[in-house]
Parts: C-alpha cells; structure tokens; sequence
C-alpha cells in the first residue's frame, strides 16, 4: 500500500465512516492521500498541465480556493450518491476512495472552458481541442459512473469534480 491502512481508513473518503462515524473531514483528506506511485503521477501530471495556467489567470488565492470547492465538493458529492437506491451507486457506501482526480477532473473543466481551442494530446496519442478533450472525458467518467464500470466510486467521484468545476 501507499499509505499505511490506518491513515487510509481514517483520512480516506468512505461514506459510511462519515454518515455513521462522524469522520466530517474526509471530504477534505481524502485528496491528500493516493493509491500508488502512478496514480498520485497522473494526478500531478494533470494538476501541473492545467493547473498553471489556471493559477496564472485567477492568481494564487483564486486557483487554491477553487482547486478546493472541486475537491471537496466531489468528495461531499460521492458520498451523498452513495445514499442512492441504485446498483451502481450501492457500493460506493462501503467503499474507500483516495486521491485528488474530482478537483484535477474540476481543473480540466475550467481550463476547457477558459482556453477551449488549446490542444492537448488525449490519451496521450490524439491530438484534440480541450473542449473536445474534456467533453470525452466527462462523457467517459459519466458512463463509467453510470453503468458501474471502472470502479464507480471513482468515476462518481471524478464526474462530480467535472460538474462541480462547471457550475462554479
């Protein structure tokens, strides 16, 4: 493990710990914590690519303050979907999610929208505009928190980011 199973379980986003054990805090810790060496990579990789840009238009202040809103609101936003009735929301109760991708999911959104022409390489391989790169990959968080595949809880998680990035 990446982090010792005690700083996971008490520092981690679990629904269940925060509805029935008052760990008010995971939606806030939760981000600070990641599942290994290539998970917090990617998520630093994104933060850096997005996020300087970002930070250079909102300044300092700005950039933190709504790194945060998406971060914490995708954490808040996981766990009241882990109250749904639904299967593949059901899961997602009893589940502990790590990581920083619903605030890296809310960076990809602003910088879509601040910069929509800008390319990025998709995948890695695909040269698309951000506005179709982040519309691909909501659609793809969607469908994936939807249908209950890779993992809901992050797709959830990383959908909520996305939609919490927008609205704000």
């Amino acid at each position: 493990a990446f982090v010792a199973p005690a700083v996971t379980l008490t520092l981690g986003l679990r629904p269940a710990d925060m509805f029935e054990r008052m760990f008010l805090w995971q939606p806030l810790t939760y981000m600070f914590l990641h599942g290994g060496v290539f998970h917090i990579l990617f998520n630093m990789l994104a933060l850096w690519m997005f996020g300087v840009d970002l930070e250079r238009r909102w300044g300092s202040r700005g950039f933190v303050k709504y790194y945060a809103i998406t971060g914490v609101g995708a954490g808040v936003v996981t766990a009241l979907v882990s109250l749904l009735p639904f299967a593949p929301t059901r899961d997602i109760y009893e589940v502990t999610t790590v990581g920083a991708s619903g605030a890296i999911y809310g960076l990809l959104m602003a910088w879509a929208l601040l910069f929509p022409t800008r390319q990025i390489l998709f995948m890695f391989m695909f040269p698309l505009s951000a506005r179709v790169a982040a519309f691909l990959m909501g659609g793809m968080a969607f469908m994936g928190a939807a249908g209950g595949v890779n993992g809901s809880v992050a797709e959830a998680t990383h959908l909520a980011g996305f939609v919490i990035g927008w609205l704000y």
